[in-house]
């Protein structure tokens, strides 16, 4: 089923990566050749034109050919009873690279909230509670403040493997990935100056019902960041225009948008978007935060389809709130051989990194899987041993409690077809 992962140099020279690997007849010609008594390059008939016009000289469009999509995540009833699409997922399935462009991006969203139309003149950030100074700032205060820009990966907490899902958008479609500019917390915090009494901080966003979360003022003074900048441009409206709080590798929720309001605290404050999302279990509660590792196959996946036998490249992401990943196995035997995968570029902390792994299918039935190890020696794990560390019985119903970053598998069938490993 698996087989080991071939030398590259041996491999290209065989030739099986252009010619023998993904068709189910006859081999067709590499790429840039034609075969003999084919029309020439003069031959060819013209391809249609693009007109200009205002959607292509005003803001970009895609290619027509180019139909990826997000779609209602399930979970929760969408449309919502305040008529609102409660949750909104990025097509993994599609996505190279490790940067998800802003109009693909995961959204969540505050139920019962509608998108707030700020303009960006008038709005202000306020920061007050335990600090010497409390200060106001309008977004023209912040870009005149040093800034950074970095890549990090955003989490929902209902992100997780579900036997009645059917891609890899339904499992996993939750997070995103962008590159995120603005200004560090710490350097808003230590313009106000902290009271030794702070330990807590809650930020507060600007849709109708509050959106407010509890963090750790450690982690406000290590790298959260007040974005206002969002893959080269500014933030969107559905991502918190015109700043947002980046928490990066904190759940999703943390990450405040539309920010308004920062209140530093001597002690947790229980919020409308902590409730449900700590419990008092010590061991849930850790897990609530930080996210990871995780990392999952997005190639090939759910609903997708081989033609048949011979070379693929799997691919996928990994990520972890613990920082970098430092390791990624694939295994195309159902786990009972890991082999280690191929970073196509740099890791880099809190953010997705994109791994692959080049394989030979033999065209029989098998199950592929992926499972990462971040920088502090995290390793994502199976179902079976979550079970396992929560001393409970194992089956297809089995719950996760806290965040779920078990290992997600893939059936693919002697047709060629994938399906969910866990259905």
């Amino acid at each position: 089923m698996g087989s080991k992962q071939p030398a590259r140099r041996e491999f290209l020279k065989s030739g099986a990566a252009l010619a023998g690997g993904l068709t189910l007849g006859a081999a067709t010609p590499a790429l840039g050749q034609s075969p003999a008594g084919s029309q020439s390059h003069d031959q060819h008939p013209a391809p249609a034109m693009i007109k200009e016009g205002h959607d292509q000289i005003a803001y970009g469009e895609r290619s027509k050919h180019v139909t990826s999509v997000r779609i209602a995540h399930g979970g929760r009833p969408s449309p919502d009873s305040w008529g609102l699409t409660f949750h909104v997922a990025a097509p993994l399935q599609d996505s190279v690279g490790v940067i998800t462009p802003s109009s693909l991006h995961y959204m969540g969203t505050t139920r019962g909230s509608f998108l707030p139309d700020i303009d960006p003149q008038e709005h202000q950030l306020m920061i007050h509670g335990l600090v010497d100074r409390p200060l106001t700032f309008t977004v023209a205060d912040l870009k005149r403040l040093p800034s950074v820009t970095r890549l990090h990966f955003i989490e929902c907490a209902g992100n997780r493997s579900s036997r009645r899902a059917k891609t890899v958008q339904d499992t996993h479609g939750m997070t995103s990935c962008a590159e995120w500019t603005g200004v560090l917390l710490s350097t808003l915090l230590r313009e106000c100056g902290l009271k030794g009494s702070a330990t807590w901080f809650v930020a507060e966003g600007s849709e109708e019902i509050k959106g407010a979360s509890s963090m750790p003022i450690a982690k406000a003074m290590d790298d959260c960041i007040v974005a206002y900048g969002m893959n080269g441009e500014a933030v969107r409206p559905q991502q918190g225009f015109p700043v947002r709080l980046m928490v990066p590798g904190f759940e999703g929720i943390f990450h405040t948008k539309w920010l308004r309001r920062i209140k530093v605290v001597d002690r947790y404050y229980m919020n409308y978007n902590d409730y449900g999302h700590l419990d008092r279990d010590p061991k849930v509660a850790a897990l609530d935060y930080q996210i990871g590792p995780k990392s999952v196959i997005t190639f090939p996946s759910g609903s997708q389809q081989l033609p048949g036998k011979g070379f693929y490249e799997i691919s996928g992401l990994a990520w972890s709130g613990g920082g970098a990943i430092k390791l990624v196995e694939v295994s195309t035997d159902g786990g009972k051989r890991w082999n280690k995968a191929e970073f196509k570029s740099t890791p880099q902390r809190m953010a997705h990194a994109r791994f692959g792994y080049m394989w030979n299918w033999d065209g029989q039935p098998t199950e592929i899987l992926s499972r990462c190890t971040d920088e502090i020696g995290q390793v994502q794990p199976s179902r079976e041993q979550i079970a396992k560390y929560w001393n409970r019985p194992y089956d297809q119903t089995f719950s996760v409690p806290g965040l779920d970053n078990s290992i997600q598998p893939w059936r693919i069938a002697s047709d060629g077809s994938v399906t969910n490993g866990f259905a």
